[in-house]
C-alpha cells in the first residue's frame, strides 16, 4: 500500500499545494519562492528518501513568514495522511548529523500528541532569502500540524548556513527511521493500541 498524500491549502496569504510519498527515492520539486527554503526542501527529500512536490504563491511582497509557516502546516498534514493508522511504523526516530561546524540532534515521536522545543540561536538575521527565525515557526508548524512530537537542538556551529541545513538533514533522517516498517510490528507501536 502506497503512503502517499497530496494537500493543498489556500488563504488570502498563501496557496500551498504539496505532494508527499514516504516510499520514494529523494526526488524533489520545490517551489517556494525562496531559494534557500527551496535547498532545505531539497536536502529534506533527498536524505529522507522521500519524493516530494512543494509548490507556494505566497505573499513574498510582505516577507516569508506566511509562505514558510504555513508550508509547515502543509507538510505536516501531508505526513499525518500519509501515515494513515501508522500499522507497522518504528514510532521514534532520531539522528545527530554533523555538517562542517554544525552538529544538530534531531528527535521525532510519531504519537499523535503534538510537542516542539527548539534549541538554537542563530547569529544572522538572513540566509540568503530565508529569515532564520522563520526555521522555529516552519518546524512548530510541521510538528503540530503532523501531530508529533519533535525535538531540535544545535550541539554546536558557528555557521547559519551550515547550522539550518544540518537541522533539515537530521530531522529528514529522524522521520526516514520513525516512518520506517518493523516486521516485528503487527499492528502500532503503543500499548494503548493507537497512535
Amino acid at each position: 500500500m502506497e503512503r502517499k498524500a497530496e494537500v493543498t491549502r489556500k488563504t488570502k496569504e498563501t496557496d500551498i499545494s504539496v505532494i508527499l510519498n514516504l516510499d520514494g527515492c529523494g526526488k524533489s520539486n520545490i517551489k517556494t519562492g525562496i531559494g534557500f527554503f527551496d535547498h532545505m526542501l531539497e536536502g529534506f527529500a533527498k536524505h529522507g528518501f522521500f519524493d516530494l512536490s512543494v509548490t507556494v504563491d505566497g505573499d513574498l511582497q510582505v516577507d516569508g513568514h506566511h509562505s514558510v509557516e504555513d508550508a509547515g502546516i502543509v507538510l505536516g498534514t501531508a505526513l499525518k495522511k500519509a501515515l494513515g493508522d501508522k500499522s507497522g511504523i518504528k514510532r521514534y526516530g532520531s539522528c545527530i548529523l554533523p555538517m562542517d561546524d554544525a552538529l544538530a540532534l534531531c528527535a521525532v515521536d510519531l504519537c499523535g500528541r503534538p510537542y516542539f522545543v527548539f534549541e538554537c540561536n542563530f547569529t544572522a538575521e538572513k540566509v540568503g532569502g530565508l529569515d532564520t527565525e522563520l526555521v522555529r515557526e516552519f518546524f512548530y508548524a510541521l510538528s503540530y500540524s503532523a501531530e508529533m512530537n519533535l525535538h531540535i537542538k544545535m550541539i554546536s556551529g558557528i555557521n547559519n548556513h551550515h547550522m539550518i541545513e544540518a537541522i533539515f538533514k537530521a530531522f529528514s533522517k529522524a522521520l526516514d527511521e520513525a516512518v520506517g516498517k518493523d516486521a516485528r510490528i503487527t499492528d502500532v507501536l503503543s500499548t494503548k493500541g493507537s497512535l
